[in-house]
């Protein structure tokens, strides 16, 4: 399942008041610590920080893609490493007990179920 990438509500507001700000003219005295040049150096560090996080999402994504391929092919080779040796050396051998199959003499067979039960009334 693919992750979510991330989308900033924030930097969707601060891009439109940027633009906004930019129309202002002449360029607006906020103070001497809030510029429009380091508002708009905040938006750019958080797009690239957003950018950098949806493109490791996207990686993961394919890193666990391909991490679920290799094991299918793993399940699919332990089943017929397991059939392999039981052809080879039987279904009650050691050696197929050795590798992590149940030996047929080792099986718990089903037992039967009497009918036991009340009579039905008539």
């Amino acid at each position: 399942m693919a992750r979510t990438r991330r989308s900033s509500a924030a930097l969707a507001a601060a891009r439109q008041r940027l633009a906004g700000l930019n129309k202002i003219i002449p360029i607006p005295n906020l103070g001497p610590n809030i510029t429009v040049l380091a508002y708009q150096g905040v938006i750019t560090d958080t797009a690239n920080l957003e950018e950098s996080h949806n493109q490791l999402a996207a990686q993961m994504d394919d890193s666990s893609n391909r991490f679920d391929e290799q094991e299918n092919l793993m399940a699919d080779w332990n089943r017929r490493m397991l059939s392999a040796v039981e052809a080879q050396y039987g279904p009650d051998s050691s050696e197929y007990e050795m590798v992590g199959g149940t030996r047929k003499s080792e099986r718990k067979r089903p037992s039967k179920k009497s009918g036991g039960g009340s009579p039905p009334k008539a």
